[in-house]
């Protein structure tokens, strides 16, 4: 396989929206697809299921795909764009999927290189910029050593958002239904 650039890296975290493991699977697949010439074939080794799903609703014919509300559009955006100059110059390209962390090589090595390159300070930083995105703030409790505290989790709306809405409603109706009960025994 002929490649432009050797060895691409960069930084993918929007701290305030939160952090999937999709945002640097799928900046490692742009890299991997930008840096390989678009008449070559490419094979792909993937460890992460919902990067092949995302990336799966875009193939073939079917439903009206939309990035609305996907996660991390701006990558999968940019990702789209080269796989269509891909099909374009009718051109393979294979997303294969490896058990991750189960010690196949080629994935245990791109996890090495991942850990290296989040250590490294010469590693640019891509997509890191915040996006217009709401995100959720709430409080998640946490048992410690018999110490009950709290902390701040932030995140765009997901199904960790929902659970905690969720769960922060039972509470209310908890803390509502205790108070009842309460000026029922007062009176």
């Amino acid at each position: 396989m002929r490649i432009k650039n050797k060895k691409q890296q960069c930084k993918v975290r929007r701290e305030e929206e939160g952090s999937s493991s999709n945002q640097p699977e799928l900046a490692a697949f742009f890299l991997a697809l930008r840096d390989t010439l678009k008449e070559e074939p490419l094979l792909l080794l993937c460890g992460n299921q919902s990067l092949l799903k995302a990336v799966n609703r875009w193939i073939g014919e079917g439903g009206k795909a939309t990035l609305v509300g996907a996660p991390d559009a701006d990558i999968l955006a940019a990702v789209i764009k080269i796989l269509r100059k891909r099909i374009a110059a009718v051109t393979a390209t294979f997303l294969v999927k490896v058990k991750a962390h189960r010690g196949e090589p080629a994935n245990e090595g791109a996890d090495i290189l991942a850990d290296k390159a989040i250590s490294d300070l010469k590693v640019g930083k891509e997509w890191c910029q915040r996006t217009n995105r709401a995100v959720f703030t709430w409080r998640k409790l946490c048992r410690e050593a018999g110490q009950v505290t709290y902390q701040d989790h932030h995140s765009t709306f997901n199904n960790i958002v929902w659970d905690a809405i969720r769960r922060g409603a039972a509470e209310m109706r908890c803390k509502n239904m205790k108070k009842s009960l309460q000026v029922l025994g007062d009176k």
